[in-house]
């Protein structure tokens, strides 16, 4: 029996997943030629590949021939250079449809939680705006009065000017100008010029920030995370008492969530910085 195989018969036979599994050597060390292939963007020769890869040219070749048999890697006749092949395209738009934003999102919110001691939540764009599906607790208690299935103001939460800020005009106008209306009859009006500034800072900031309102006393973050079109698939909020939460936009609080999102839009395939 050879040692391939005798790697892999722990998981066969059901024995204990990770820690320190055995794996195939040569798939691994082949693979960080697909990982140089996907970090770059763009065909490569085969010296540069290799070395970012960090194997000799001549080490890499048999791989880059055997990936190239399975559609995995794709060299030009003219230029030399090797690129993925149709086959890794495949597999990578496979893997996308079967990615669940909210799935992908939940277990990272929890970590979030668990490390910065505020409660987390996600936000969907739902039927009548920015809908809270998920809120992740903390250790310790924080009371704030938000609960699955609240609709977020799209003006004056941060949840809802991450929405207004990242989806297309068409989807957002009828809900800001109802909320215009609502906030003028209540004596709350706020100036198009206002709006546009708040939203050109959430942008620019890639984070919309609440201090104090529009719930008394709890501060919070809003984060976009993008899908592989660049599109915005959901929003995830941090909030938690004014006491505890620093609002800097370069605090440990808004860092922290920035990363959050940020690992989150790359396992949904998107590669914007």
């Amino acid at each position: 029996m050879d040692n391939e195989t005798l790697a892999q018969r722990p998981d066969e036979r059901g024995g204990k997943q990770g820690g320190d599994r055995r794996g195939i050597q040569s798939i691994e060390v082949g693979g960080a030629l697909l990982q140089a292939l996907v970090r770059q963007g763009a065909p490569m020769i085969l010296k540069e590949l290799a070395r970012e890869a960090g194997m000799p040219p001549a080490k890499a070749h048999p791989y880059l021939v055997s990936f190239g048999k399975l559609g995995l890697i794709e060299q030009d006749p003219l230029t030399g250079r090797y690129g993925l092949g149709a086959f890794a395209l495949q597999m990578g738009l496979s893997a996308l449809h079967g990615l669940n934003p909210l799935r992908v999102a939940t277990p990272e919110a929890a970590r979030l939680s668990d490390e910065i001691q505020q409660n987390v939540a996600i936000a969907v764009w739902g039927n009548q705006g920015p809908t809270i599906v998920s809120i992740e607790e903390c250790s310790r208690q924080v009371h704030v009065n938000m609960r699955v299935g609240t609709v977020m103001d799209l003006l004056t939460s941060a949840t809802g000017r991450t929405f207004a800020a990242f989806l297309p005009a068409r989807t957002t106008s009828a809900l800001i100008e109802d909320e215009f209306a609502h906030l003028s009859a209540s004596g709350g009006a706020m100036t198009r010029a206002a709006l546009e500034s708040d939203l050109a800072e959430v942008r620019r900031e890639r984070l919309a920030r609440a201090v104090g309102k529009p719930i008394p006393g709890i501060n919070a973050f809003t984060a976009p995370v993008f899908d592989h079109t660049g599109h915005l698939a959901l929003a995830i909020t941090a909030m938690g008492p004014a006491a505890n939460f620093d609002p800097a936009w370069d605090g440990p609080m808004a860092t922290k969530l920035r990363a959050c999102a940020q690992a989150i839009s790359a396992r949904l395939g998107n590669t914007d910085s």
